[in-house]
């Protein structure tokens, strides 16, 4: 997931340099969702980590 981001941040960056505003903000926002959604699994995934790991 982070390979997503890193390509439409830089999908961004060029489409940016080379004017096309339209393109660049949709794929920053595209970049920002995929963001959130990696943080929340991410933190999920902790949480569920100490979860299990403290059970017994």
């Amino acid at each position: 997931m982070i390979k997503l981001i890193l390509i439409f941040l830089a999908v961004a960056v060029i489409a940016s340099l080379f004017g096309y505003i339209g393109i660049a903000i949709s794929a920053v926002s595209i970049s920002q969702i995929l963001f959130y959604v990696f943080l929340a699994t991410f933190i999920f995934k902790l949480a569920l980590n100490d979860v299990v790991k403290y059970k017994d």
